[in-house]
């Protein structure tokens, strides 16, 4: 294997195209598809065969020039750096409609994720089980994040109180948060967060819809 670039030195778009790339890479394995170039790779991914070899570039060497790379191992590779390679457990706080909707989510288990524990303050749901994820009150979210290691915890509470869960979690060790909350989280730069705001991405959208069709000219 290559020498390994400085860690350091690829943004968190490089992460997300890796994330790209390993689900391709699965559906090559149900096809029975052993080798694969670079070009065909990212045929469908809207990215560069360079793009995809400078990605790679940051973590070692894969493939073999003219030959391509070999689809098990780039596969096990890739989840290896993602750090899928193991199953995570990972907490959710906020069961609403959208927290429900995440607790039945089946995709998780594809990239060897677990919910192992929910929370929420709602005397109607503590106590229940969910898709068979037991729902603690958050006053006992220090205590059972810290004795399962959980270390990955997303927030789907109200935006008012986004902000205390999200110090709550930090203060039980989490390190990374996953926020569906409409809101900037504060949190030491020790914690990484990754904020889902789909309102804020739908208008993006909208905007750049609004703008083409402008620019071309048709009139709505």
């Amino acid at each position: 294997m290559e020498k390994r670039n400085n860690k350091n030195s690829f943004s968190p778009e490089t992460i997300k195209r890796l994330s790209l790339y390993l689900r391709n890479l699965r559906r090559l394995k149900e096809q029975d598809i052993d080798i694969i170039s670079s070009r065909k790779l990212t045929t469908f991914l809207n990215v560069t065969p360079d793009q995809f070899r400078k990605d790679l570039s940051f973590f070692g060497g894969f493939g073999k020039r003219g030959v391509g790379y070999n689809v098990e191992k780039l596969t096990k590779e890739i989840e290896n750096i993602l750090g899928v390679d193991k199953e995570r457990s990972i907490a959710i706080v906020g069961i609403g409609k959208l927290g429900s909707a995440l607790l039945g989510f089946e995709g998780f288990s594809k990239f060897n994720i677990k919910i192992a524990s929910a929370f929420d303050v709602n005397k109607d749901k503590v106590g229940k089980e969910k898709k068979g994820v037991k729902i603690d009150h958050i006053k006992y979210m220090r205590d059972i994040v810290k004795k399962n290691n959980i270390k990955i915890a997303i927030v789907s509470t109200p935006p008012e109180v986004a902000q205390e869960v999200a110090e709550g979690l930090v203060s039980s060790g989490i390190k990374g948060i996953l926020n569906f909350a409409p809101i900037v989280l504060k949190v030491p730069p020790t914690v990484s967060v990754s904020n889902v705001d789909m309102a804020c991405e739908l208008e993006s959208l909208i905007f750049l819809a609004k703008r083409r069709q402008k620019n071309s000219g048709v009139k709505r």
